[in-house]
């Protein structure tokens, strides 16, 4: 990976990590506790920043306290960047298994606009999480954490539906950091599929944002989802580093 490539990856980090921050969050020796009750794991799990000076075991365990506290398993997410740097070898050596390997791919420069660019529907906070949850057969719980979280967030998130009359096509969200855009929570309804209603939305959210002063994008997207990483890829966006979770309660997977 070259310099820029890195310091890229490194900023779509960062910016990733502020654009989820929840309400709920607390720092244990450098490592950084996200406490969502939403369904989203970036929002429920513990990024190991710093290396810290406990023990590892030690760490853990007052990491599962506050877990414990709030009703939550203990889940990390393993990134190239995550302290201490064998920190994945460690936990599989104590029996934590993997799950939910993501890719985050990112765009270097956002595309001139295009008058092909389809017109989208602003949603306020409440409106997309109830929006969204419903199509991803979200709990109420998971449904409030999810609107908590957008409306608390320091970054902002602003949220979207791509309709043709009353129907649905797609819905996704922007959260702008400055000069890097993060594409979030993109869905389009099983019945909507195959039919381009995605890329047309994420084209159009990527010139909104471009127009607000971003120059770069990143989005996160299932390792395994092969058919979204395509059509990112016919947006220009590119592989920029691979994360995943890891955790020994079986509840984390849910």
């Amino acid at each position: 990976m070259s310099f820029d490539d890195d310091a890229l990856a490194r900023r779509a980090e960062e910016a990733g990590l502020n654009a989820s921050t929840p309400p709920q969050q607390a720092q244990v020796e450098g490592w950084l506790l996200r406490l969502s009750p939403g369904k989203a794991k970036r929002s429920r799990c513990v990024n190991a920043l710093a290396a810290g000076t406990l023990p590892l075991d030690d760490l853990l365990g007052r990491c599962q306290q506050s877990f414990d506290a709030a009703d939550l398993p203990l889940i990390v997410r393993v990134t190239p960047f995550s302290q201490p740097a064998d920190l994945d070898a460690q936990l599989a050596a104590r029996g934590w298994y993997s799950f939910d390997a993501a890719d985050v791919m990112v765009l270097d420069s956002l595309p001139a606009e295009s008058p092909l660019t389809p017109k989208i529907d602003a949603l306020n906070a409440d409106a997309y999480a109830r929006l969204v949850g419903e199509l991803r057969g979200s709990s109420a719980r998971e449904i409030e954490a999810h609107a908590e979280r957008l409306k608390s967030s320091p970054v902002p998130y602003r949220g979207f539906a791509l309709r043709d009359t009353d129907t649905l096509l797609a819905c996704g969200q922007h959260a702008r950091e400055d000069d890097i855009v993060g594409l979030f929570d993109i869905f389009t309804p099983a019945e909507c599929r195959g039919r381009g209603h995605a890329a047309a939305l994420c084209a159009a959210l990527l010139q909104q944002a471009k127009a607000e002063g971003a120059s770069r994008a990143y989005l996160q997207v299932g390792s395994d989802n092969t058919v979204a990483q395509r059509l990112y890829a016919r947006l220009g966006f590119r592989f920029a580093y691979r994360y995943h979770y890891r955790a020994i309660d079986p509840r984390a997977r849910d």
